[in-house]
């Protein structure tokens, strides 16, 4: 009974899929759970168009049209185009790498189940007193309590940190595994684009979402325990959210769009006959973007009066990263460009996104020059322009995608006659629906509008658009058709249809357990190209150096870099929000009410804490576990005094009168030394799972790298706790 009770539940059971750790499976479930929001979403967009259709609607009102438009954005963006780019790599990545799975099974499930509560937790929202009403950007002051009473705002927060936790779980188990997992020969110069691409995105997401983390914790505070961060009339400043929420939202373009372009590198290629043109100049250009997207991101707010100087330097910025971008372009053309083509239907939404993706770049160069952008902010216009490079450059790109790997995931191919349908509705349905709308902004038809004035030819291209929406809706239920039937009558598709030649292809469709019997040796970009062609291999005329070795690097290690790099983002942008609240003149306490002297002392207490923590390194390493543990106890110990003397801080004021919400100072001191203490806090736990991890023999292998890992954890905290007494107890960029 007992052995029985512990057995793996069968996968093709219900408890089989929602107990699953394997990467296929987890895959399968983030592409069926984005498809499931993606007609949410898409019913949602239905609608805002039929609102809009003709002049003075009353379809919906203008609460309900508001709620619409913040569902359909927040959807499309965190519930539909994040999972679905990470289902595909969470499906492919370890194939295409000829790796068993992912580096971290049981946090890749993690990863999934937290965006699927959160997007649960949105949608919950409708039944608990109304959707959001504020847009998927939540613009203060409009999100702040005093304008949206409602808690339709406050799910969104929990949603939103619901689904940013588990985007950085994601993100770190693919980069993560990306560095590790490898196969013999595969350097980093020798991965797939889609690999190279995606792993760039997920940096991105390491490094940018924690801006919006921050942002969304700041308004959570403001509208939990009444304070003023964002509130204009209560000393607040609402242009900090739109900086916090930039500094994320214009990455999430690339966060979703790099993939895309990874998809259409292996698709165009396959479908051309040609390998890439350019490799080197198509991954270099990837890193030029994702370091280019960090200083654009003021672009978005040219209106707001930032200053001539400002405007100048984000705007050559935003015409700047158009150049890395366009170098893509023309690298795809040029693979295309005397090739043998198929135009399959992947080939074919391929080619539509290259189509449709250089129209939204196009009109994106027309925003970055100031008096154009100033003339066309907040109208249609804008409208068109993130429509042709959001869903034009990454729906089409995904769906290039699906088609593509669809054998690969199901054994079977989809409808090719079906998946002409799907393309040539989709392609038609969406520019009649976005293309007229740079005519609708340019005559100043504003966006975020529930209803319009019957002035010349709005009504006509408003009809056009949303006749375009309903052609859009008809390629959707192409495609679920399609998907459908071809999973019960489709063509057989054997391991490798498309005679494609990287390493997923290798492997039979759908792939086993292990993904391979045996992890492949690569000596080329192009490995089933050298095994089909002996006498005429990659491997003769590529000149590739060195990538790095992946079993050189350590998994702990790097997963302790990602977790650090992304929390100091975070710890970074929270301190920037307090140096610029505490060099504003603002009414009630200051700096002065703290106790400088006493919070010193267990300073000194939590710092002497990374010392036993060293030193329980080092004796774990040299054998001494029970010298390990005391000094893991000792460690524990000092960081459960320095939250006793937190503790004693926050009293102390809140005796005083002084809360978080008596002034911008207290508020950002509670916000940004409480988190630091939640830190404190996920340390400790993990210090004590260790310290009990040393009790138990069979656990002993493992305890060097756990150790390792939580120690440089447990030294960051430290290291983040210098930095927040020096700013805020010492005042040193006051």
């Amino acid at each position: 009974m007992t052995a029985a009770r512990h057995q793996p539940a069968p996968l093709g059971t219900l408890l089989g899929w929602i107990a699953t750790v394997d990467h296929k499976r987890l895959g399968i479930l983030y592409l069926c759970s984005a498809l499931g929001f993606f007609v949410l979403g898409g019913l949602e967009a239905l609608v805002i168009r039929l609102q809009l259709a003709v002049p003075g609607s009353t379809l919906v009102g203008p609460d309900t049209f508001n709620q619409l438009f913040t569902m359909h954005g927040t959807t499309m963006i965190f519930l539909v185009a994040m999972p679905a780019i990470a289902g595909l790599a969470n499906y492919v990545i370890p194939l295409m790498i000829g790796a068993r799975d992912m580096a971290f099974p049981r946090l890749n499930a993690l990863g999934y189940w937290l965006f699927l509560c959160g997007g649960l937790l949105l949608h919950f929202s409708v039944a608990a007193g109304g959707a959001p009403a504020v847009g998927w950007f939540s613009y203060a002051p409009l999100s702040t309590t005093p304008y949206s009473s409602t808690q339709g705002p406050d799910y969104w927060v929990l949603a939103i940190l619901l689904l940013g936790a588990g985007s950085v779980a994601g993100a770190l188990n693919i980069v993560v595994t990306v560095l590790t997992k490898r196969a013999p020969g595969m350097t980093l110069r020798r991965l797939p684009l889609f690999v190279w691409m995606t792993m760039i995105a997920q940096v991105l997401i390491l490094l940018a979402l924690p801006a919006l983390n921050a942002a969304v914790v700041m308004l959570l505070v403001d509208r939990q325990l009444s304070t003023h961060l964002f509130l204009p009339s209560k000393g607040g400043n609402a242009i900090v959210w739109q900086h916090f929420f930039w500094v994320f939202g214009h990455p999430e373009v690339y966060i979703v769009a790099l993939p895309a372009f990874g998809i259409i590198s292996e698709v165009i290629p396959a479908f051309s006959r040609k390998p890439i043109f350019g490799y080197e100049m198509v991954a270099g250009s990837t890193v030029a973007i994702a370091l280019l997207s960090f200083g654009v991101w003021a672009h978005h707010m040219f209106a707001v009066g930032l200053g001539r100087q400002a405007d100048l330097v984000f705007a050559a910025g935003s015409l700047l990263i158009a150049v890395p971008t366009g170098i893509k372009v023309f690298n795809w053309i040029a693979t295309m460009w005397g090739g043998a083509l198929r135009l399959t239907t992947a080939m074919c939404f391929a080619v539509g996104f290259l189509v449709v993706f250089v129209i939204g770049g196009l009109s994106g160069v027309t925003l970055a020059v100031v008096p154009l952008n100033w003339q066309t902010t907040d109208s249609y216009y804008v409208v068109a322009h993130f429509h042709y490079v959001l869903f034009g450059g990454t729906v089409f790109g995904l769906f290039a995608g699906i088609y593509y790997w669809f054998p690969k995931i199901s054994g079977r191919c989809l409808d090719e006659r079906l998946g002409q349908v799907h393309f040539w509705l989709t392609f038609v349905g969406f520019n009649l629906t976005f293309f007229v709308q740079h005519i609708l902004g340019l005559m100043g038809m504003p966006r975020r509008v529930y209803t319009y004035p019957d002035l010349p030819w709005w009504g006509t291209l408003n009809m056009i658009s949303t006749v375009g929406a309903v052609v859009m809706a008809l390629s959707g239920i192409a495609f679920v058709v399609n998907v459908a039937y071809s999973l019960r009558r489709g063509a057989v598709a054997g391991d490798n249809p498309w005679e494609a030649w990287t390493l997923e292809w290798a492997t039979t469709s759908p792939p086993p357990p292990e993904n391979f019997r045996a992890i492949p040796v690569v000596a080329s970009r192009r490995p089933l190209w050298d095994l089909a062609h002996p006498d005429d291999p990659d491997a003769r005329r590529e000149p590739v150096g060195e990538g790095g070795d992946p079993a050189a690097i350590d998994l702990g290690r790097a997963a302790i870099a990602c977790l650090v790099a992304t929390e100091g983002v975070f710890f970074v942008m929270l301190i920037v929000a307090y140096v610029f609240y505490a060099a504003r003149p603002a009414s009630g306490p200051t700096s002065a009410s703290l106790d400088v002297a006493r919070t010193a002392v267990f300073s000194v207490l939590l710092l002497a804490s990374s010392v036993t923590a060293w030193r329980a390194s080092i004796a774990e390493r040299g054998g001494d576990l029970a010298a390990m543990r005391r000094w893991l106890a000792f460690t524990v110990g000092l960081g459960a005094v320095f939250l006793v003397g937190q503790g004693l801080e926050y009293r102390a004021l809140l005796a005083q009168g002084i809360g978080p919400a008596a002034g911008m100072f207290p508020t950002m001191f509670f916000t940004v030394t409480g988190f630091h203490a939640l830190h404190v806090v996920v340390g400790l736990i993990a210090l004590i799972s260790i310290w009990r991890l040393g009790h138990r023999p069979r656990t002993v292998p493992a305890l060097g790298t756990g150790l390792e890992a939580v120690g440089l954890y447990w030294h960051f905290v430290d290291v983040v706790w210098v930095v927040v007494f020096s700013v805020i107890y010492l005042g040193l960029l006051a």
